[in-house]
């Protein structure tokens, strides 16, 4: 738990690169008709094939109105046009865990789809910005939460900001509302604002980042803009 040695954030930036070299694949494998099912195992094979030790965490991707649960299992649901997407999955070299989330969109989105990206990739975005040594995980959270609150969509933000990382996939610290914990140099968090509205779709975006003094090391160098496919 906590702050990481050097070699230790070397193995954890490495499960990050396969997640990314994943991510990109991954966009030119879907099709319109895969199950998510489908998707979640090429992934895992990806990983694996990228040299991943087995997985973080099981593989969550989850389309349509299964992605209104930030837990959710793939299905045999079919992807279909006017989904969003959502992914989440992490790799492990020598017992170190990579953690990152996309959503993505298919075919095409909707005013509200694209408005709720926005706003979350906006509460992600300054959540990273406001992590460095020193800071108190619940402002962390409150900075998203914040951001989520204002758009009008705070009670879909149903989870904490974030979470530590290392050979578990969930350490403290906890990016929550009542962590009194402060973040320290060369600890590995995730930060992982979401919107879930209930029989519609969801939302999460998330990266890796290591602490430093004068702010992260982002260790998840895929895009997040909107992607549609």
């Amino acid at each position: 738990m906590g702050s990481k040695k050097p070699e230790e954030i070397l193995k954890i930036m490495k499960a990050s690169a396969m997640g990314d070299t994943c991510f990109t694949h991954i966009l030119d494998f879907i099709k319109v008709g895969m199950t998510e099912l489908e998707v979640s195992a090429e992934i895992e094979r990806t990983l694996e094939r990228l040299g991943s030790k087995g997985l973080a965490f099981p593989t969550i991707c989850v389309s349509g109105v299964n992605s209104n649960q930030p837990h959710g299992e793939p299905s045999d649901k079919k992807i279909e046009a006017g989904d969003f997407l959502t992914m989440d999955f992490g790799a492990k070299v020598d017992g170190y865990c990579g953690d990152m989330t996309r959503t993505i969109a298919i075919g095409h989105v909707s005013d509200e789809q694209r408005e709720v990206y926005d706003v979350v990739l906006r509460a992600q975005v300054a959540g990273l910005e406001a992590c460095k040594a020193g800071i108190k995980c619940f402002d962390v959270d409150k900075v998203c939460r914040d951001i989520i609150s204002e758009a009008g969509y705070g009670s879909y933000f149903v989870h904490g900001t974030g979470h530590g990382v290392g050979t578990e996939v969930h350490e403290e610290p906890y990016l929550n509302t009542k962590s009194e914990a402060v973040l320290e140099l060369d600890q590995p968090m995730t930060i992982e604002p979401g919107i879930y509205i209930p029989e519609k779709f969801g939302v999460r975006i998330e990266d890796l980042a290591i602490i430093t003094e004068f702010g992260i090391i982002n260790t998840v160098k895929s895009p997040k803009n909107l992607i549609i496919i």
